[in-house]
């Protein structure tokens, strides 16, 4: 019981992250006119960062070694970088990043 206890605590703090780093730009947006996020990229940038969330609060369930837990969840944050990148400035230039 006290495992699954710490399990369910560790994704209320997962989530939680997820909830203060989607604040950031709403907050930015009050005090600066260079941030200007629709409520489309609020949506995405939530996907994308529950999704991860998720992702790695499963591979931290699933996964029995440390090595490997690390290895996995840090390739999971890598794509997780690569995607943010693209959809933001385009660095591949697909039909995502708008070009």
């Amino acid at each position: 019981m006290n495992q699954l206890l710490l399990k369910n605590i560790r994704l209320c703090i997962l989530l939680s992250v997820v909830v203060l780093l989607l604040l950031i730009p709403l907050v930015a947006m009050q005090f600066s006119r260079e941030v200007n996020w629709t409520g489309f990229d609020f949506s995405v940038m939530a996907v994308l960062l529950f999704g991860t969330a998720i992702l790695c609060e499963f591979i931290l369930r699933k996964v029995k070694s440390f090595k490997n837990r690390v290895l996995i969840c840090g390739i999971a944050l890598f794509l997780f970088f690569v995607l943010w990148a693209e959809i933001a400035v385009g660095i591949f230039g697909s039909p995502i990043a708008g070009s």
